[in-house]
């Protein structure tokens, strides 16, 4: 948390996004889909030990597989502008016998008339709202779900809390 709080959901409807809710529950499959390393330490999850079917399998790691589920439904009914977000909850194990530490993260998604220009004005946007001044964005190309040329970190205090893509075309043919 920041110094000074930041009420997220009224940010986000300020800017004229839509709050969505997925499942944590996801497959294993999700993450060939947004391109994660077969070594990837984020392929490392929580298993199910008694799941209803192999589609809810596991507890995510990240968030992007099910924004971008979403993101293809609402393509998929013709919708032409989407701007949504989700208050999300990841979950990263902690050892055997040992309860998964569970983060939250807000991940974002747009199409339509917007492009990756847009997205860093809403990711200011919200650093200016959260009345965070000195921050460093950088470029990094090493996510592989990520378009190389459009993909930025963003740091305070050398800690990235944040990232901003345009999503690869491989990722996005996925979908």
């Amino acid at each position: 948390k920041q110094q000074h709080e930041v009420n997220t959901e009224n940010l986000m409807y300020g800017m004229g996004f839509n709050q969505i809710q997925t499942f944590s529950f996801i497959s294993p499959k999700f993450y060939d889909k947004v391109r994660i390393p077969a070594d990837s330490p984020l392929r490392n999850s929580v298993v199910i030990s008694n799941p209803l079917g192999e589609d809810t399998s596991i507890m995510r790691t990240v968030a992007l597989p099910s924004i971008l589920e979403v993101v293809a439904r609402n393509n998929n009914f013709n919708n032409e502008n989407v701007s949504l977000f989700e208050i999300a909850t990841v979950y990263i194990p902690a050892g055997a016998d040992t309860l998964p530490d569970e983060k939250k993260v807000v991940c974002a998604a747009m199409y339509g008339n917007c492009d990756f220009y847009t997205v860093k004005g809403v990711c200011e946007n919200i650093l200016k709202l959260a009345d965070i001044k000195k921050y460093d964005i950088s470029s990094n190309s090493s996510y592989v779900a990520y378009h190389p040329g459009r993909c930025a970190e963003i740091s305070v205090d050398g800690k990235v809390i944040g990232v901003m893509v345009q999503i690869h075309p491989l990722t996005a043919q996925n979908y």
